[in-house]
């Protein structure tokens, strides 16, 4: 086996690369779609089966099953390289009918086309070359994961049990719209309040209500006010809801609360400065609760994942990546949970794609081959 036979195959397969691309893009998985995101998974299967790769499903009742696909040598009980994506999007049912894959010159688009199935078909193309060829150093092992984008409830235990099982860690969400890979990452906490207050009719009884919706816009301004850009800390309460008509003072309302930070050590202080908010009541007579209903970890480089990088740039300069660099993204990923358990972990790996999350989604399909190949020479060096 040779560098040239793995990088030359993964060149051939540019246009399989966009075909298994196109089948699973066409295909919705909403994080809370379970059915649609287990036939993106079953897709994925399919390919493993027709190339003769081990796999297994891990089931999960409420959210999409965990892949696992293997690519070792016999009997080996080294630890492996761990190839990680998620095949969830954040998109609704009837999203890829009302917009399909589709290519206009030299990009794709389409829902979840960057975010983050391409880093997904990557990963399984990878691992294809080394089972087709042989020549990794190291055991391989690709972890599809299925609510990446809620902040991964039943992904999160796999992850971490996998991390610490692993060498290194390639997180492979999408590479940013400079070419470059991630580094590092925030921190985020996503949170849901409920907020209790008393009816009355808004004409005839106004003194006997409690406005829940007056308690949520006290709320709202002392949870932005929290945010702190020179730290990287930003509070958004991005969905409200409440009341019950127009001529009724509210007796409920709602919101959620996104949080993000750079340093691991403002957790603790913000949560505090948050749960204190909820606590208080603004508006004599309300009550209100506050859950935690999805958690990422920072992405902070290490030593070890500082040399992972290094040995991949100097991959990706081999193969005409010459100027690619790592950066810092304020968005979160899975990458922070093997990051935090001590593993050596690099993100962002994936072909290069940009305005994740909207219907302008796209894909530069002329990355995917290159970004295949980087991958394979980081791990044929590691």
């Amino acid at each position: 086996m040779s560098e040239t036979q793995i990088t030359d195959w993964l060149a051939s397969q540019r246009q399989a690369m966009i075909n298994l691309l196109r089948d699973v893009v066409n295909i919705d998985s909403g994080s809370y779609d379970k059915e649609g995101v287990d036939a993106v998974g079953a897709r994925f299967e399919r390919h493993f089966t027709e190339h003769g790769i081990p796999f297994r499903r891990e089931s999960n009742a409420t959210f999409g099953d965990a892949i696992h696909a293997d690519v070792a040598k016999p009997g080996s009980n080294e630890k492996p390289v761990l190839l990680m994506g998620h095949r969830d999007t954040v998109f609704g049912k009837g999203e890829a009918g009302r917009r399909p894959f589709t290519i206009e010159g030299k990009r794709a688009y389409g829902p979840g086309v960057a975010d983050m199935k391409s880093g997904v078909v990557m990963n399984i193309f990878v691992a294809t070359a080394f089972h087709k060829f042989g020549g990794s150093p190291h055991p391989i092992k690709v972890l599809i994961t299925s609510d990446e984008e809620i902040g991964s409830p039943s992904s999160r235990p796999v992850i971490e049990r996998e991390g610490r099982a692993a060498r290194a860690v390639f997180n492979s969400e999408p590479g940013r719209p400079t070419g470059n890979i991630v580094t590092g990452r925030k921190g985020g906490i996503f949170m849901h309040f409920a907020i209790t207050g008393k009816a009355a009719h808004s004409g005839a009884n106004f003194a006997a209500g409690v406005s829940a919706i007056g308690e949520l816009a006290h709320k709202i301004v002392q949870i932005h006010a929290l945010t702190d850009l020179d730290k990287g800390i930003t509070l958004n309460v991005g969905l409200v809801s409440g009341g019950q008509s127009v001529n009724t003072t509210a007796p409920s309302a709602e919101g959620q609360i996104d949080l993000r930070y750079v340093d691991p050590a403002d957790r603790a202080r913000i949560m505090a400065a948050i749960e204190k908010i909820i606590a208080t009541s603004y508006v004599p007579g309300t009550s209100a609760t506050l859950t935690v209903k999805g958690e990422f970890v920072p992405v902070v480089q290490s030593a070890e994942s500082k040399a992972l990088f290094e040995g991949y740039q100097a991959a990706a300069k081999q193969v005409g990546l010459a100027t690619l660099q790592g950066e810092f993204s304020g968005g979160c990923a899975d990458s922070g949970f093997t990051a935090a358990v001590g593993t050596p972990t690099i993100c962002g790996l994936g072909p290069v794609g940009g305005l994740a999350h909207t219907p302008e989604e796209y894909l530069e399909l002329d990355s995917i081959v290159p970004r295949a190949q980087a991958l394979a020479l980081a791990i044929l060096r590691g």
